[in-house]
């Protein structure tokens, strides 16, 4: 009895930790698919709205008035766009993206087959990026009011102001055009070297949108941290700089750093359209800019899905990773 009265305190707060995780988790969700319905609903409507003509697509530039009238029939784009919604709303509840209209290939097909490059861009871009930028924002705040900070902050905002598709073209012309890189489509899965070399400058280009921001929270939140009671504590006892500035100091301002990083490589996904456009890179960004010029909607729809929810996961797990490393919920 005396062994189990003692053990109640060591479970009880990770009990109520991980009973905090999970309706965390489900507020999370109950807030995003109603987001998730929404884009659904936007995308459909302006899609339906736009100039193509998804039956024209399909019966081909020759058909006949007759003839495009029997392919709306079959689509069932004569019936309200109401009743389309609600019948594109119930296949998606079976998992039923429709199919390409130009390839007659399953939605789900074609997205599976790009979205493993985009996870590779978005994967590259970010291992290089978040490390460089933190370090450039610590060692800025840690050297706060010197050169360094001057270079760190003037970097940041350069790469603040400077647009994806103008950093993109600069090394495509003095990279890619010197032979040193290539620059056109994907030469392989990335864990071979004519992969890597391919990813490079896609993964250079979409990564730098990442360094400006995230260095410039990283050095505010640093300095704050650096002017604790709990530093000034540590320094006291004689720890290292280092240990100060990277234990105690970093491993603190990772609340906020976590929160824009989460925020930013969302934003990634938006930025990835206009690289893979770029460096014709296969992934789902370029199919559906492809799907919309075509007037494939059921593909254009189907990627833009998977865009949207693809944002909403990773806001979900940066979420998680707030709750996990804030303190004050450890405490609660």
């Amino acid at each position: 009895m005396a062994l189990a009265g003692l053990a109640c305190p060591r479970t009880a707060p990770r009990d109520r930790g991980g009973l905090r995780m999970i309706r965390q988790l489900l507020n999370r969700l109950t807030i995003s698919l109603p987001v998730l319905l929404g884009v659904v609903v936007v995308c459909f409507v302006l899609l339906q709205v736009a100039p193509a003509d998804p039956a024209a697509v399909i019966a081909g530039p020759t058909a006949t008035t007759e003839e495009l009238a029997q392919v709306r029939q079959e689509l069932g784009l004569d019936k309200p766009m109401a009743y389309q919604l609600s019948l594109y709303m119930w296949r998606l509840l079976h998992l039923d993206l429709g199919r390409s209209m130009i390839s007659n290939v399953p939605v789900i097909d074609e997205i599976g087959s790009t979205i493993g490059a985009t996870a590779e861009l978005m994967l590259a871009s970010v291992v290089w990026s978040i490390p460089l930028a933190i370090l450039l924002g610590t060692l800025a705040a840690y050297r706060r009011g010197k050169l360094m900070d001057r270079f760190v902050m003037t970097l940041s905002v350069v790469g603040v102001s400077l647009p994806v598709f103008w950093v993109g073209l600069l090394l495509v012309q003095h990279v890619g055009g010197a032979g040193i890189l290539p620059y056109i489509g994907r030469n392989g899965p990335i864990w071979t070297i004519a992969g890597l070399e391919s990813i490079a400058l896609p993964a250079l280009t979409l990564g730098s949108v990442l360094i400006g921001p995230v260095a410039r929270i990283t050095r505010t939140a640093v300095i704050e941290t650096l002017s604790g009671d709990y530093v000034r504590t540590a320094r006291a006892k004689g720890a290292g700089e280092r240990r100060v500035v990277m234990r105690h100091a970093l491993r603190n301002a990772l609340l906020p750093i976590v929160t824009l990083v989460g925020l930013q490589v969302g934003n990634l996904l938006g930025g990835a359209v206009v690289t893979e456009q770029i460096y014709s890179w296969p992934g789902v960004g370029r199919m559906a800019v492809g799907a919309i010029f075509a007037g494939d909607f059921p593909l254009a729809q189907g990627a833009i899905l998977v865009t949207a929810l693809g944002f909403i996961v990773i806001n979900l797990i940066v979420d998680l990773l707030y709750g996990y490393l804030d303190p004050r919920g450890a405490k609660s």
